[in-house]
């Protein structure tokens, strides 16, 4: 069996990402699924998301990564995935994910606690 991308136009993906950024307070775009995450930095910010909020949105950029690393940067200016969003604001990707995590400022970033 051979991975068959789909075949995702740019305007698609543009589409896409604003959609997800728009409707969804925390969404995370991700090589693979929250359920299978396909890389060990994916893998960790889902890990470190779903200490603190159940409910998340994830995008698998695979299927289309160069139009989802473009359509992204126009977004956060952020060259890596995985890449997390809260309210519609990019925070960032999994090491300061870790970062939040380590000061105690994860938890009120994802859930808009004080």
């Amino acid at each position: 069996m051979t991975f068959q991308p789909e075949s995702l136009d740019p305007e698609e993906v543009q589409t896409r990402v604003d959609e997800a950024v728009a409707d969804n307070r925390v969404v995370l775009f991700m090589k693979g699924n929250r359920l299978m995450p396909q890389c060990g930095y994916s893998a960790k910010a889902v890990d470190l998301i779903s200490q603190y909020v159940d409910e998340f949105e994830t995008v698998d950029v695979l299927p289309a990564l160069p139009h989802y690393r473009e359509a992204l940067k126009e977004k956060s200016d952020w060259e890596t995935i995985p890449q997390t969003f809260v309210d519609g604001e990019f925070v960032g990707g999994s090491d300061i994910l870790e970062e939040l995590d380590e000061r105690g400022d994860l938890e009120a970033t994802l859930t808009g606690a004080n």
